[in-house]
């Protein structure tokens, strides 16, 4: 008798087991993933977090309808921080330990992801396609972090030297939020004018809600300074440019990173940000219409929600993609483990974003590429790629 209760007692664990083994970690059920993003909705780069969420959302409806993934549907939670500390610090806590989320995706914000670097990692929770560009989102190399985009000071770099070697400017500025997102580009700006023998005149740094930069663009006027490295908020952005045509200061170069490089920057009326320079991860999708993924992308994104797709709906269906694909990878029994192999097995054309992606052991960049390009009659035109 005791035999039996013990063979009954070793069936019943094991077979628990094999179930529980099927979906191990948080935010994995027999039927359900549950991602999360810790995102701006309501601040200074809700340009790119609006458009993102709605983008992944649709795709992963898309996903749900079609029977999800491996018989798992995926339920997507997310929180607005609106690019402030503290209310990114109480999503983040809401995400990890009420939501219980499997990974995050598009976190937003170089800051709000590195503070939230330490929770995760206890947690084993994968940080998937931040929306930052910063070399902190993968280096260190950690089995749990995976950027999406060449990072903020090799662009800056690369953008400098091609404005350098096309046009011949050698006096070298910046204007940026003092974060870890702003001191990259600024850090990037003296590196390339170093390595080229170019003057690093001035900086000027900003909050990330200021909106009068009169002053602060007489003073870099009076430096001398010819290329401008900017690193602030979409709109600030646009108020910087503007304002410097307004102050007469018309032949001064200003170049941008990922996160300036916003279709609704180029399409500001009356051409105030004409001849605007970025170097991105991306390149910008009026161009790529020709392309019939493409094109059927932004018929679906049209369809759903009324207006052409702008970068941010580029990156959250880029990111939704490559989590997908992740999760296919990894197979059915679904851990952190499996999840890491599926990450790294990861190889092909983002059509979306027109860059390559391509994830592997010890390499969690997912893409190095850097797409320069200057907006031209209202549009954003490819100027070259490094």
């Amino acid at each position: 008798m005791k035999l039996m209760y013990k063979t009954i007692f070793l069936t019943i664990t094991f077979t628990i087991s094999m179930t529980l083994g099927s979906y191990a970690g948080q935010g994995v059920t027999e039927d359900e993933i549950v991602i999360g993003s810790n995102q701006d909705m309501s601040g200074p780069f809700a340009a790119f977090g609006v458009p993102g969420v709605q983008a992944a959302q649709l795709y992963f409806d898309k996903i749900n309808a079609d029977g999800g993934v491996h018989g798992r549907k995926i339920r997507f939670v997310v929180e607005d921080h609106g690019y402030q500390m503290p209310k990114a610090m109480q999503g983040l806590n809401k995400l990890v330990n009420s939501d219980k989320i499997f990974a995050m995706i598009m976190q937003l914000g170089t800051p709000m992801n590195l503070a939230s670097f330490e929770l995760m990692t206890k947690k084993q929770i994968a940080n998937v396609g931040p929306f930052s560009s910063a070399r902190q989102m993968n280096e260190p190399f950690s089995d749990l972090r995976y950027a999406g985009l060449s990072h903020y000071f090799d662009q800056i770099r690369a953008g400098i030297k091609f404005i350098n070697q096309n046009s011949g400017e050698t006096k070298i500025c910046a204007m940026y939020i003092p974060s870890d997102f702003g001191i990259e580009i600024m850090e990037g700006a003296k590196a390339v004018a170093q390595e080229l023998n170019l003057a690093y005149l001035a900086e000027t740094t900003h909050k990330p809600d200021e909106e009068d930069f009169v002053g602060s663009l007489s003073k870099l006027k009076a430096e001398g300074c010819e290329v401008i490295a900017i690193a602030l908020g979409v709109r600030q952005s646009i108020t910087a440019i503007a304002t410097a045509k307004k102050i007469g200061w018309g032949d001064v170069k200003f170049l941008g990173s990922s996160a300036s490089f916003h279709t609704g920057v180029a399409k500001v009326p009356g051409g105030l940000t004409e001849g605007f320079y970025c170097a991105a991860g991306w390149a910008d999708l009026v161009e790529r219409l020709g392309n019939p993924i493409v094109a059927e992308w932004v018929a679906e994104y049209k369809g759903a929600f009324g207006d052409f797709p702008p970068s941010g709906a580029l990156l959250g269906r880029s990111t939704a993609e490559t989590l997908v694909r992740a999760l296919e990878a990894a197979g059915k029994d679904l851990t952190a483990t499996s999840f890491q192999k599926g990450m790294e097995s990861l190889n092909y054309e983002g059509h979306i974003l027109g860059n390559s992606v391509k994830y592997g052991m010890n390499d969690h960049l997912g893409s190095d590429d850097i797409i320069i390009s200057q907006v031209v009659d209202g549009n954003w035109k490819e100027l070259g790629r490094q």
